[in-house]
């Protein structure tokens, strides 16, 4: 009997999913199960993931040193170039988590480092019993559906090799909150589809049409202050690009000029007056913390031009028409003197079409996020439970909110017990509460020792409370489910691959 043989007996089985096989046939099979990859739509709902050579079969491999002895660890890539880990617990429960993560990054190709990481950040889920599956995703830049569908296709691997879990589960970070979340929407849809539930933490859910309207706006109002993003002698270019197509800006230039305008790395007796009032002005205004205020200006600057120029063929999906900045020493002059731009109808549709939510979901839905949170701000929460209301499915919600001021490293304690508390109420349908979920945490804080800071009674504000509101802003879901399926028929819709 082969290694993954003994490791998935004993646990359910569909009809046609399980192949009892040596190792080389299981690369074999696997080979095959990917060279039919499931479809993107990002392309029109004729699209399909294409795969320039087969895919490797996971191969054996030491795990992270906080799961050694623990647990049986593969890695491989499969044919779209995706590189993936996987990890199966020597006392496996018999379920599932998928893990979405965020950025995205930005390289060209596959990271293959990015799951085994990713493994060792979430050893929790493992340590809790789960087996646990995590993709690279096949390039880097921006692309949620590509995501997703990176996303379903190591779930399919995972069960021609290992068996069908007995539940299985997504989990998201950060962006890859947005990406988890559009996998329930795209492949979890049917009544009896893969996927019995979703953990999102620390999640980007309003959307890309609007989720990064603050950065946008963090874009011209640095501008407007600092002039040196362009300088008035380089070449200059709107600023809704984020940075011209052919620059060589390294993230240590930006540094540079941030620092030149601002001081922000300086103490404050150290900055001249003029820098604090500009350090002073920008974080007044566009209400990002100090200590973030350098990588939200990487965003929107990188992760801007990849947008742009790499996805959507240098068209602008971005506006701030109508925008009233407000905060500084001087709102008029600011109002009057940053720059404005009008975003492409077509690129908004792209972007949209690509990541923003509808909020149809069948499953339960469990989100975590702590309420001082410097990169994804908390009213994200309200933005995705909006979306959900809006489309009569807030039933399939629960979310929880804690005391911390991080974005990506929370306690170990609240993730064991969020993955248990939505596990259970998948078992028993019975519906948690935010303070049933806040009390459970102690039993798993005597095992982590990592802390419970839940704050059950707490509540976000809107988004449009902290991300100054475009025109239609106020209503969500962004894209209802009706606008997603007559978009999906618009052939080359979305962003491609």
């Amino acid at each position: 009997m082969g290694t993954t043989r003994r490791i998935a007996s004993g646990f359910r089985r569909r009809s046609g999913a399980r192949r009892h096989h040596r190792r080389a046939a299981m690369i074999a099979g696997i080979a095959g199960l990917i060279a039919c990859a499931l479809p993107v739509p990002a392309s029109g709902s004729t699209a399909s993931a294409s795969s320039a050579a087969a895919g490797s079969g996971p191969a054996s491999t030491a795990c992270p040193t906080n799961l050694t002895g623990k647990a049986t660890c593969y890695a491989g890539q499969d044919s779209n170039g995706a590189y993936y880990a996987i990890a199966v617990p020597k006392t496996w429960n018999g379920s599932l988590v998928v893990h979405a993560h965020g950025g995205p990054d930005l390289g060209t190709g596959s990271d293959p480092d990015r799951s085994v990481d990713d493994l060792n950040r979430w050893a929790v889920m493992v340590d809790e019993g789960y087996a646990w599956a995590g993709s690279s995703y096949r390039r880097g830049g921006y692309g949620t559906r590509m995501a997703a569908a990176d996303t379903e296709n190591l779930r399919r691997l995972f069960v021609t090799e290992f068996g069908e879990p007995r539940r299985t589960y997504v989990h998201g970070q950060s962006w890859g909150g947005n990406v988890a979340a559009k996998v329930v929407e795209t492949y979890g849809a049917a009544k009896h589809g893969p996927y019995d539930g979703a953990l999102l933490t620390s999640g980007v859910l309003g959307g890309g049409s609007r989720g990064y309207d603050y950065r946008v706006d963090l874009r011209v109002v640095y501008q407007y202050y600092c002039r040196n993003h362009p300088r008035p002698g380089e070449p200059q270019y709107p600023l809704w690009e984020g940075l011209r197509a052919d620059s060589t800006m390294t993230a240590t230039g930006l540094r540079a000029r941030l620092q030149e305008c601002t001081g922000y790395t300086s103490e404050p007796k150290e900055r001249t007056a003029a820098q604090q009032r500009n350090l002073d002005d920008i974080l007044a205004v566009t209400k990002i913390p100090e200590r973030t205020l350098e990588s939200h200006l990487r965003f929107a600057t990188f992760t801007f031009r990849d947008i742009v120029h790499s996805r959507l063929g240098g068209r602008n999906p971005f506006s701030n028409q109508g925008v009233r900045y407000s905060g500084s020493h001087d709102d008029r002059a600011l109002n009057a003197g940053v720059e404005r731009f009008s975003a492409d109808p077509s690129a908004v549709r792209d972007l949209s079409y690509d990541s923003d939510l509808t909020g149809k979901v069948t499953v339960p839905v469990l989100t975590m996020h702590a309420i001082d949170d410097p990169t994804a701000f908390v009213e994200h929460e309200a933005a995705y439970r909006a979306s959900l209301q809006g489309a009569h499915r807030e039933r399939n919600l629960v979310q929880t909110f804690t005391r911390e001021s991080e974005h990506s490293e929370l306690s170990n304690s609240e993730y064991a017990n969020s993955v248990s508390a939505l596990d259970a109420w998948v078992r028993t349908g019975k519906k948690p509460t935010p303070q049933a979920i806040a009390a459970s945490c102690s039993t798993f804080d005597h095992r982590y020792g990592t802390g419970c800071f839940y704050e059950p009674g707490f509540s976000p504000d809107s988004y449009a409370s902290r991300v100054n509101a475009r025109s239609g802003g106020l209503r969500w879901p962004t894209m209802t489910a009706t606008q997603e399926k007559s978009w999906s028929r618009i052939d080359g819709v979305g962003i491609a691959p």
